[in-house]
């Protein structure tokens, strides 16, 4: 069965809301060889119990009245309603050390590239960089500092997005 395709998160086992596992779907009922591990959004505990094929058609938010990533969140322009809920309950979520954003650019949902130490901005490059810098308002020593200790583990931590239409990055930061 071929992985499914997410628009706004392409490779969620890299950002680390998808992982390998036996674990049974409570949705589908199967072992597909990866569960998810991000938030989820509902009534009932229902953390690392959907396969990403349930989340992606939908099934799981359905079916458990659950959502991957809280829409009050979701996007910083005006988003069309049907963008929302395909964040919300046909996406994988991700989680963070404070309540999680998903950016936006162009009036849409903007995909996620991951939680972000300093290592991975370096490894993505300047503009990324760049876009954590302008995300803080920092400048100088101040930027510098807390550029030393961002860490995608223990916090503080940057949240990269890029724009499906202009390429540009976006990204917010928090603190564990």
């Amino acid at each position: 069965m071929k992985f499914p395709t997410f628009k706004y998160h392409p490779n969620p086992i890299a950002t680390g809301s998808v992982a390998e596992s036996s674990n049974q779907c409570i949705c589908c009922e199967r072992r597909n060889g990866f569960i998810y591990t991000g938030p989820v959004y509902a009534l009932d505990d229902l953390d690392n119990r959907f396969c990403p094929w349930c989340i992606a058609d939908g099934t799981a938010a359905e079916r458990f009245e659950a959502v991957f990533t809280d829409e009050s969140g979701i996007g910083d322009d005006e988003l069309a309603i049907e963008t929302q809920e395909k964040v919300a309950r046909r996406t994988p979520g991700f989680a963070g050390w404070q309540q999680e954003r998903w950016l936006s650019c162009c009036n849409d949902a903007a995909a996620f590239l991951g939680p972000m130490g300093r290592k991975e901005l370096e490894e993505l490059g300047s503009t990324a960089i760049e876009a954590v810098r302008e995300s803080t308002g920092l400048k100088g020593s101040d930027w510098t500092r807390f550029y030393s200790v961002l860490d995608r583990e223990a916090g503080p931590t940057a949240f990269v997005f890029k724009c499906l239409h202009c390429s540009k990055l976006k990204a917010y930061t928090d603190k564990a």
